[in-house]
């Protein structure tokens, strides 16, 4: 293709983006990278397929520009974007023929078909399987209330309690954090998340940007019939490779005393909710934070248990942790009753024991996963480090071939009626 011919590039709006890393997690074709400010797409390797705009909370990752080849935005002149760049002027394209896709004269196409193919270990993409619908049952998500297009735009909450989820003493420094909105409307279901902007700016002295947490608590507050919510907050001191870092928004968060005031915007998700229809299961799978909307769940079906709204229905969790001193909740999940909960831990890290992740948990109670997976009113949910994906969705997929079933029809199927959902980091 000439240097002068037209494409439309797709870009990312660094102003309204809380970088989720849904829109990386869920490319195709690897298209999208990030570093500590901002998450971009390179033009060379992005076909326009779509699969990364429906599952975006904000819509940060609908946007796009007119101008040429030679003209498009570089991944390191995106990098350091603050803002998006203006439309091109009519005189200032420098361009040829009609409007192409990236980064071939495609004709524009349409999202990619829900079909799954079959895939061998080495490639095995969440993308192929995550749904980006919610069931067909849940209530309906309000999302961008407040925000996230600039700080002035968000809302403030009262910090209204701050405790330790996780055993004191420990190098896991896990907090319940709860924040109250007074008489401002700030609804929320069950596997949505809001943004945090802590206070100060960065080395380059630019603002912070937003940072995702997912709602720990029922859609009628922490407390029953207050305007609140929870939060399950890790205090970050290590990067993902062990080096020292000090995560910005987690201590911020850890440290906060009740009265503190907490700029919020949100909430944001539309598709990780869950089902509301009598009969259905929900099957948990997480570890660490990830355990937060599956608190939630949990927490919005026992209050429906209790005032016999809810009858029938499943819930599985198969929660991992590297010990159980560094499990979030540990406690008050050994006060849930068992005929309400299936309830199964997997530790990494237990002195003298072999390691156990929730992939192990899984193949171990394969025959009740297979009868879940046989049933269209069971849903899947999967929240953790983005390492654990691949793990759990292969022994999803080898469940189900032990029990004689075809996993390309189950996975399609989860996917198409929105029963998988992929929520990792």
């Amino acid at each position: 293709m000439s240097e002068s011919a037209a494409i439309r590039q797709h870009l990312i709006d660094p102003e309204i983006c809380i970088r989720c890393n849904t829109c990386e997690a869920t490319c195709p074709v690897a298209a999208i990278t990030h570093d500590s400010r901002n998450y971009v797409v390179d033009v060379s390797k992005c076909d326009s397929c779509m699969a990364c705009i429906p599952p975006c909370p904000t819509g940060a990752i609908d946007n796009w520009r007119t101008l040429s080849r030679a003209q498009a935005y570089s991944v390191e002149a995106q990098l350091g974007w603050d803002v998006l760049p203006a439309e091109l002027t009519a005189p200032e394209l420098a361009v040829s023929g009609p409007v192409a896709a990236v980064p071939a004269a495609l004709a524009p196409v349409a999202p990619p078909s829900v079909a799954v193919a079959s895939i061998d270990a080495a490639d095995f993409d969440g993308a192929h399987y995550g749904a980006t619908l919610p069931p067909w049952s849940a209530a309906h998500a309000y999302t961008n209330l407040y925000g996230p297009k600039a700080p002035e735009k968000a809302i403030t909450a009262t910090v209204a309690g701050n405790v330790r989820a996780t055993q004191v003493g420990r190098d896991y420094d896990t907090h319940h954090i709860v924040l109250d909105f007074a008489a401002l409307p700030f609804p929320v279901l069950e596997g949505q998340s809001i943004g945090i902007i802590p206070p100060g700016s960065d080395a380059s002295g630019r603002s912070h940007h937003a940072r995702q947490y997912s709602i720990a608590s029922a859609r009628n507050g922490e407390r029953p019939g207050y305007n609140n919510l929870a939060l399950t907050v890790k205090r970050v001191l290590a990067d993902h490779q062990g080096q020292p870092v000090r995560g910005v928004c987690s201590n911020y968060l850890c440290d906060l005393q009740v009265g503190d005031k907490v700029q919020v915007i949100g909430p944001f998700g539309s598709s990780f909710l869950m089902p509301n229809h009598p009969g259905s299961h929900i099957v948990m799978i997480c570890t660490g934070t990830g355990s937060a909307p599956m608190r939630a769940m949990t927490e919005w079906r026992r209050r429906l248990r209790q005032t016999g709204k809810f009858k029938g229905g499943k819930l599985m969790l198969f929660f991992g942790a590297r010990s159980q001193e560094e499990l979030p909740y540990f406690g008050p999940l050994q006060n849930l009753p068992k005929d309400f909960i299936d309830i199964n831990f997997a530790f990494s890290r237990t002195p003298e024991q072999p390691k156990r992740y929730v992939q192990d948990a899984m193949r171990e109670r394969a025959a009740d996963l297979a009868n879940l997976l046989s049933d269209s009113n069971s849903y899947f949910y999967v929240c953790g480090l983005k390492s654990m994906e691949q793990g759990v969705l292969m022994a999803l997929r080898d469940v189900a071939q032990e029990a004689g079933l075809s996993w390309d029809d189950v996975g399609a199927a989860l996917k198409r009626e929105g029963r998988l959902h992929l929520e990792t980091y």
